[in-house]
């Protein structure tokens, strides 16, 4: 833990002094395919993914880099038809038991119903931190840019620069919050059969195979972590420079009337109103989860 505490502190100094660049390199540049064999693919000079799922496995991809805070963009074109029983994750993520992450999975549904996007956050190896939504649109039929900006102030989730989600950092509460631990970008789709449909009644109907996502237009403005060094994109130095201001702007007045919107017509789960869940009280940070 010692070493991570050093960590930020070096990535609070760098981000003071350096010059970096944003980084929207080719996807051939920025990831790695990590398993499904054929299923993943790079393509149009490395401007394009797509991840593949048959009845025998699923693919996934990960970043080179690793992150420690940042705005993280990808444009993402979702399984059409018939996608019931897939999922489509997409995440920042540490690694070991007291791991961090930060999730959006794309549950897909029947022919002609709606996607649900899930989202969670894990601190320390905890989770159960989810809320779900309707989308306003068809994700299948476009590209759209789906955003993390992770900040030691708090996460939020944007949708087409949307917000839909703010976890601010509850850590006077108790509660743990991601700040200390590197995270790569993950991608997989993976069959979820037992669950991800209607709880698991909704199967995959494998006639419909291969299922196939797309991604593109790939953006990092964040500090980059890789042997001990961090590199940071200058638009992002005022993270700690600006502290206060700088989450002023990421979400004015606009941008939490856009979030009440969508909380109001398009949440369909929010773990701090779940009181079946909860009978004896809301976790702590329930008490700063409305902006």
């Amino acid at each position: 833990m010692g070493q991570f505490l050093n960590l930020t502190v070096l990535v609070t100094v760098l981000v003071l002094t350096m010059v970096g660049t944003a980084y929207s390199g080719s996807f051939n540049e920025e990831f790695d395919l990590t398993w499904g064999d054929h299923r993943g693919k790079i393509f149009s000079g490395g401007k394009m993914l797509s991840l593949s799922l048959d009845r025998v496995s699923g693919s996934g991809f990960k970043s080179k880099k690793e992150y420690l805070f940042g705005r993280i963009d990808m444009q993402l074109k979702l399984v059409a038809g018939n996608s019931a029983g897939t999922v489509t994750a997409y995440y920042l993520s540490s690694e070991g038991p007291t791991h961090d992450e930060i999730d959006f999975e794309f549950l897909g549904n029947e022919t002609g119903k709606p996607y649900v996007l899930h989202t969670n956050v894990f601190a320390q190896g905890k989770g159960n931190r989810e809320q779900q939504f309707y989308l306003w649109f068809d994700p299948t039929k476009n590209f759209h840019t789906y955003s993390l900006v992770w900040r030691p102030q708090h996460i939020i989730f944007m949708v087409d620069n949307v917000p839909i989600r703010v976890f601010n950092n509850a850590e006077q509460l108790g509660v743990p919050f991601p700040k200390k631990q590197p995270m790569r970008i993950y991608s997989s789709l993976w069959n979820a059969d037992d669950w991800a449909t209607r709880g698991g009644l909704v199967k995959t109907d494998w006639s419909k195979a291969p299922f196939t996502a797309y991604y593109r237009g790939f953006n990092a403005a964040a500090c980059t972590v890789s042997s001990g060094s961090s590199f940071c994109d200058p638009k992002f130095r005022s993270t700690f420079a600006n502290g206060e201001s700088q989450v002023a702007n990421e979400l004015n007045a606009y941008g939490r009337r856009r979030l009440r919107w969508v909380q109001k017509y398009f949440m369909i789960y929010d773990y701090c109103s779940d009181v079946k869940r909860f009978p004896q009280g809301f976790p702590p940070e329930c008490r700063r989860s409305r902006v």
